[in-house]
């Protein structure tokens, strides 16, 4: 068991940071220099991308969680 949840928490934490790098940045960085217009397309059209990923994230955080609570039970 003890082998299994080191498995399992080495390969959630290397998720996680998968997961955490392939998110888009939130600021606009250099776009609002150059002038770029924001329409309904580019404001939306990464929308279902983003919020699978988000939710990726937060269920792989909930078993990251799960999983070190479980390596500090009984032993």
């Amino acid at each position: 068991m003890k082998w299994f949840l080191i498995a399992a928490l080495i390969i959630l934490s290397i998720a996680m940071i998968v997961l955490v790098l392939m998110q888009p940045s939130k600021t606009d960085g250099l776009k609002s220099l150059t002038g770029g217009q924001d329409t309904f397309f580019t404001k939306h059209k990464t929308k279902t991308r983003e919020l699978m990923l988000g939710r990726a994230t937060l269920v792989v955080a909930l078993l990251l969680g799960i999983v070190i609570l479980m390596m500090q039970g009984p032993q």
